[in-house]
């Protein structure tokens, strides 16, 4: 069958049923204009799915669905996720104990205890006040204005304590940006502390997989072609698995960075970040709260009892638990992070059930000083490259990317 060809003529084939994608699919739909995307997968979502192991809700890898992201609000319908509310703050493992940062803003209570538990001190709660209050408050554009270094040289260069750098905003930073050395661009770190103290952190009623599959549900029907590996892209659109040539007039690649480069050969690849899940089922809950924990030796970047968060994610009477890790899950990795987690939870671990491991090579791209918030999408004549790759490490940056890519190819049809 090499060689043949499609009856149709498409004007533009999106390359991966993603959010870049699916983003860029939609907004493609919404000016008049014919658009097939064809996803490798069974199901749309990319790294954003969520899969059913053993009467559990488990997604691809720990992640959090913001609120708060401009993308989101424009784009998606937030009620008909049920949305479920992680509580608004971190217990902190440290030397023993559990020390509390709560949003002041949501709940003032918790937040004095935290302060007064030693977890910050008086310097550290100014400096946060001064930081939180300028990021929620001013401009996007003003956020992103200052000169863009390090995280951790940002936290020292706003008056953060060492130690309360190390106790709290390393522990926990690790788990969003998936390295331990705040060395990621202070420009997004601002950018995400902004909507995360804006929005709400939180997860659909049927797992993270309900965003990418609401999207989708938005184009107009046939627009997406499962179980539909492209091979190449050639000079009149792509080669399909089947070695058929779907002819469009632009092409877009939708994929991971790696993918992309693949078939669109010399395209720059940024490094990227690896993380590990592993989903333990419990005959109890460890911590009657759904409430991230930290760990300030860094022994995993956060835990979280899920069937806390919603009760659906595990069968009845049993507890879920996702705890991730840096890196890919080696021999012994999984032993020594449940002993980790009988001390920080305060239980014995040796009765959970490991329901299933998930690594996730390229879970998002570094983010280093001096990063483009966003990126021409546009790589030659009729071809096109999105994704959070080409923008931040986020929802908002794969939808934004999508979007652009969007408007990108709108102009040169025209």
């Amino acid at each position: 069958m090499t060689g043949e060809r499609t009856s149709q003529r498409w004007d533009a084939v999106v390359v991966g049923g993603g959010l870049a994608g699916l983003a860029c699919a939609r907004d493609l739909c919404a000016r008049g204009l014919r658009v097939r995307v064809l996803e490798a997968g069974d199901r749309v979502g990319g790294r954003m799915r969520t899969d059913r192991v053993a009467g559990c809700v488990v997604d691809r890898g720990f992640q959090v669905f913001n609120t708060a992201y401009p993308q989101v609000r424009g784009r998606l319908p937030l009620r008909e996720l049920r949305l479920r509310p992680f509580t608004p703050g971190v217990l902190v493992h440290d030397g023993g104990r559990r020390l509390r940062f709560a949003d002041p803003t949501r709940a003032p209570r918790q937040a004095w205890r935290g302060a007064t538990g030693g977890l910050a001190g008086p310097r550290d709660l100014a400096a946060l006040a001064a930081l939180t209050g300028f990021d929620v408050l001013a401009p996007a554009a003003l956020v992103r204005r200052p000169r863009d270094t390090s995280t951790r040289r940002a936290l020292t260069a706003a008056g953060f304590s060492e130690g309360f750098v190390e106790r709290f905003f390393r522990p926990f930073l690790s788990g969003v940006f998936l390295e331990e050395d705040l060395a990621t661009s202070s420009r997004f770190f601002h950018l995400v502390w902004r909507s995360m103290a804006r929005g709400t952190l939180c997860l659909p009623e049927s797992g993270v997989g309900a965003v990418p599959e609401s999207l989708a549900s938005a184009l107009p029907p046939g627009t997406v072609a499962l179980e539909s590996p492209v091979a190449a892209l050639t000079d009149e659109g792509v080669l399909d698995g089947d070695g058929r040539t779907v002819p469009a007039r632009a092409v877009v690649v939708a994929t991971d960075a790696a993918a992309a480069a693949r078939l669109e050969p010399g395209l720059t690849v940024p490094p990227h970040r690896t993380v590990t899940t592993y989903y333990h089922l419990a005959s109890r809950s460890p911590l009657r709260e759904p409430t991230l924990l930290t760990d300030t030796r860094r022994r995993f970047t956060n835990s979280v009892v899920l069937s806390e968060v919603h009760a659906g994610y595990a069968p009845r009477g049993y507890a879920l638990i996702a705890t991730s890790v840096l890196g890919d899950d080696s021999e012994g990795r999984e032993r020594t992070t449940r002993t980790a987690l009988a001390e920080c939870y305060g239980t014995d671990t040796a009765d959970w059930d490991l329901v299933t491991v998930r690594t996730v090579p390229g879970a998002l791209p570094a983010m280093e000083p001096g990063l483009p918030l966003s990126r021409l999408t546009r790589v030659a004549a009729g071809r096109y490259v999105c994704g959070d790759h080409r923008a931040t490490g986020s929802v908002q940056g794969a939808l934004a990317s999508g979007a652009r890519a969007a408007r990108e190819v709108a102009a040169d049809l025209r």
